[in-house]
């Protein structure tokens, strides 16, 4: 296998936010981060909140430069959280442009995917409401979709699989199976050990901004 996308010695910090404002020194939120993403494969980041694995999901995605170290992409990532990136003034369908066209499709791609979309995203009449009456099941649903049809070389997940009912979460991981079998390559954080176990084939665990350790997910979930 080869790597989509390797981090060598990453580092990144922030200042916290104090009474409105951004104060005090920065604070270390990876710490000389090391990491391939190989094609094809289902990675699992696992760690307790804070830990720093939104931050690296970022990293991944490119949407986050780090202080120190680099970053090297073989291939267009795309980054899902519950909130899924979408404006909140606008419907779902207006969303559905306007995610798809983040992702790199134009807009007849999309257009010709749009009823495939919204019927894997079970949402119905509600489509054609504005995103800020959404639950954040519905976001993700809808944000899941968008990336599963608009198809990127790498999909990071933020805490998507856990979201809906047992059926939707059953139909989101055979989904993701169907394009790791295809040479996919699946990113996703999750605190639910089952949801690794199922769906990935290596795991690492993030503690405090560095990776403590990597290999079989049984062998990771472990040591959390």
């Amino acid at each position: 296998m080869k790597p989509v996308i390797t981090l060598d010695s990453v580092c990144v910090s922030y200042r916290r936010k104090r009474m409105f404002r951004f104060r005090g020194q920065p604070e270390a939120v990876l710490k000389s981060v090391s990491l391939n993403v190989y094609q094809g494969e289902c990675l699992g980041i696992l760690g307790r909140n804070g830990a720093g694995k939104s931050t690296l999901l970022r990293v991944l995605a490119g949407i986050l430069q780090p202080d120190q170290g680099s970053v090297t992409f073989n291939g267009r990532a795309s980054l899902l959280t519950l909130q899924a990136g979408f404006a909140e003034s606008l419907t779902g369908a207006e969303n559905i442009v306007l995610g798809g066209m983040i992702l790199g499709a134009r807009r007849r791609q999309i257009m010709a995917l749009f009823d495939d979309i919204v019927s894997f995203a079970e949402l119905g009449a509600k489509i054609h409401e504005p995103l800020y009456s959404y639950s954040s099941g519905m976001r993700a649903r809808l944000g899941f979709s968008v990336a599963y049809h608009i198809d990127p070389e790498v999909i990071l997940l933020d805490e998507v699989l856990g979201v809906g009912d047992a059926g939707f979460r059953a139909k989101s991981a055979e989904a993701m199976q169907e394009k790791i079998h295809k040479g996919k390559t699946i990113v996703l954080v999750s605190h639910n050990p089952n949801i690794i176990r199922q769906n990935c084939n290596r795991a690492i665990l993030i503690d405090a901004g560095q990776v403590v350790a990597e290999g079989e997910p049984d062998d990771v979930l472990g040591q959390l």
